[in-house]
Formats: structure tokens, C-alpha cells, sequence
């Protein structure tokens, strides 16, 4: 086997590449992340492209979406704590290698492994490769972030240690209708979203749901509009460019509400082989349970009417239960270099994980659907 890095994903034939991927998750299809590249979304918010590749008489197989970061921005994985407290210590934390989608809160595949290779010993030499490049290149450490808990598992043997965090999940169990799903939920539940939608109907709210080569150039202006005000609401840079979005239109549904024929309100959605993902919101102006019905109910609709298994309407939000949405964990995987820090992080991250299990029971006590 031959082990290199690669800062590019123009350098990598796009077969080659999906061979690795598979076709169930977007976020790790090479027109996904070659766009991210080529549409200014990662070197100026600090993310450097270093995929790690293995190679086989020339043939690709296997990889990670790996990056190098001189900060923490867009991982969803918080580690700011642990840049402080080396900073407070005279010690740099940045640069690190980042195994992740940029910006992108969704678990799934971050070893791509040909489905004709060894799995167990792809992942096993590319996390030997990991820390080979770690160290070359005096990085702080290596975090693989929204990964397979398996994988976490197998990377222990390598000095790697987990940590756990919950989203909300919306399973489809073969529901026929929005109804259907609601006649599952407790009646309190489902009067309070049937409310909910009503208020929208009352406001002569109307919602389209649009794939994104349906959208026309002013409604991609006007939606992209609302992706930037909600991160200027909160004092955030909006990383995903207009030419992103189109890049990878033919991969996301656009959810928007129009009244009186202006759009006043959109989301954008990520759309998988079996999977929703919910992404990007951003309105002009309030109105009561439009968020819920532009973010949450369209989505649940669109994954029933198109046989989709799951929606996951991206991180955070405990008031996602009481719609539907169950906690699910999601895992990680780090090593730090540092001899010192990392017992104490170690240490940290059991304590937090121990938490983490249960606050995640607690959330499971407040399932909206009947026992």
C-alpha cells in the first residue's frame, strides 16, 4: 500500500473517489467537496485541504476528508476550552488536523474504504497515517468529528479518545401521511402542532418546496439572502457562497414561504439516498411557527411522500422533541500530542461523556409518542 496526502480534490479522479464513498451520503461525494474547494469556502475561514489517500498498485482505496485548521470555526465538535487553556499555558493548540465536513453538523462515513479493500485494515493504516502526518507536520492533534462509533472504537488501540454529544432525529416508520405520523404522538403533541401549522395557514402563508434546479436565479439571490441574515443575526460570517449552493444544487431542496407572493421567509436542505438534511434558515421578518413549519413539518412531509428513513434537521434544539424528533448520540474521536494536556482532556472527556449519557436518557423520558 502507498500512503500520501493529497491538498486538493481536482488532483482525484471523481470515480475514484465516489468508488470509496458510496452513494448513500452527500456531504462525502466529490462534487460536494470539490465545491467547497473551488467556491471559496474553506481557505479563507482556515480550513486547508490534506486528504489522506491509500493507494494499491495505483488504485484508490481508501481515504479521509481531512483538513488542517488554524482554528475551530464550522466543526460543531467545541474545543475552544482546550485551545484557552493551552494558550494560557504558552503553548499553541493551532495548527490541528480536522477529519469532518466543513460546516456540517451530519454524521457519517470519514474513512472511505473500497468495498473490495480490507475495511478494518484501511482505517487501521490511515489512522497510522494520521498521526504519522500529525507529527511531521507539528500539528496539536488529530479530531474526527460525526464519525461511525465503531471507528471511535478501533481508534482507541491508536491513543484516541471519544467523546459523545446529541442531535434529534426524525425517523420515518412508514408513515402514509403527515397524519399517520401524527396519530403516533400523544394528544397534547399533536393538537400543539396542528396549531402550530394552522397559525401558518391563517396568515396566508404559503410553502413551496423547490429542488435546486427548479429555483430561478432571483429566487436563489433572494434565498441566499436569508442564509446570510441569520448569521449576521448572531454575529457570524456566512462561509457558503452563492456559487456553493449551485454548485451542488442538484443535491438540495429548497423549502421557502411566500406572502402575498413575496418570499419572506427559506431553508435549505441537503438531500440524501435515505436522508434529510436539514441546513440553512433565515427569514426577514417573524412569524409565529414559521420556523417550525419551514424547518421541521415540510421536511417530515417531503421524507414521507418520497420514502425517505430519516431527517435530521442538523444540531442542537431540545424543542425538536416534542415534534418528532428523537435524541440520537453522535460520536467523535481525538488525540492530543501534547504529553501533558492530554491525560487532563482525557480525564475531562469522561467526566463530560458520563454526563452526556445522562442527559441523553433524560431526553429519552420526553418522547412525544405513545408509549
Amino acid at each position: 500500500m502507498q500512503l500520501s496526502t493529497c491538498d486538493s480534490l481536482d488532483k482525484i479522479p471523481a470515480a475514484s473517489w465516489n468508488e470509496l464513498a458510496g452513494d448513500t451520503n452527500p456531504f462525502v461525494q466529490h462534487d460536494f467537496l470539490l465545491a467547497l474547494e473551488q467556491h471559496q469556502c474553506l481557505r479563507p475561514f482556515g480550513w486547508f485541504p490534506c486528504y489522506l489517500l491509500v493507494k494499491e498498485n495505483d488504485k484508490l482505496i481508501g481515504a479521509t476528508p481531512s483538513y488542517i485548521k488554524n482554528n475551530s470555526y464550522g466543526e460543531f465538535v467545541f474545543d475552544w476550552s482546550w485551545a484557552d487553556a493551552y494558550h494560557q499555558a504558552g503553548k499553541h493548540y493551532y495548527p490541528k488536523m480536522v477529519t469532518a465536513i466543513p460546516f456540517t453538523p451530519a454524521n457519517g462515513p470519514r474513512f472511505l474504504v473500497h468495498p473490495e479493500a480490507d475495511r478494518s485494515l484501511i482505517i487501521e493504516s490511515l489512522t497510522a497515517f494520521s498521526l504519522e502526518t500529525a507529527k511531521a507536520l507539528n500539528l496539536s492533534g488529530i479530531h474526527n468529528l460525526f464519525m461511525h462509533k465503531d471507528i471511535t472504537e478501533q481508534q482507541k488501540a491508536k491513543g484516541f479518545f471519544q467523546r459523545i454529544d446529541c442531535q434529534f432525529h426524525w425517523k420515518n416508520n412508514n408513515y402514509q401521511s403527515f397524519d399517520h405520523f401524527l396519530s403516533f404522538l400523544k394528544p397534547k403533541k399533536r393538537k400543539n402542532i396542528r396549531q402550530e401549522r394552522k397559525k401558518i395557514s391563517n396568515a396566508s402563508i404559503t410553502i413551496k418546496r423547490l429542488r435546486g434546479e427548479e429555483l430561478t436565479d432571483l429566487q436563489w439571490q433572494q434565498l441566499y439572502k436569508f442564509y446570510q441574515i441569520t448569521f449576521l443575526k448572531k454575529s457570524g460570517s456566512p462561509t457558503l457562497t452563492l456559487e456553493f449552493f449551485k454548485a451542488v444544487k442538484h443535491r438540495l431542496l429548497a423549502i421557502v414561504a411566500y406572502n402575498d407572493m413575496e418570499m419572506v421567509a427559506g431553508a435549505i436542505c441537503v438531500i440524501g439516498k435515505d436522508t434529510l438534511y436539514g441546513r440553512h434558515w433565515g427569514c426577514f421578518e417573524d412569524y409565529d411557527g414559521l420556523h417550525f413549519e419551514v424547518c421541521y413539518y415540510q421536511g417530515i412531509e417531503y421524507c414521507i411522500e418520497n420514502n425517505l428513513t430519516n431527517f435530521e434537521p442538523g444540531a442542537q434544539g431540545q424543542h425538536k422533541i416534542a415534534r418528532g424528533f428523537l435524541p440520537v448520540k453522535t460520536w467523535s474521536s481525538h488525540w492530543l500530542e501534547d504529553d501533558q494536556f492530554r491525560p487532563l482532556v482525557i480525564a475531562h472527556c469522561q467526566r463530560e461523556n458520563e454526563q452526556m449519557q445522562l442527559h441523553y436518557l433524560e431526553l429519552c423520558r420526553h418522547s412525544p409518542f405513545k408509549e
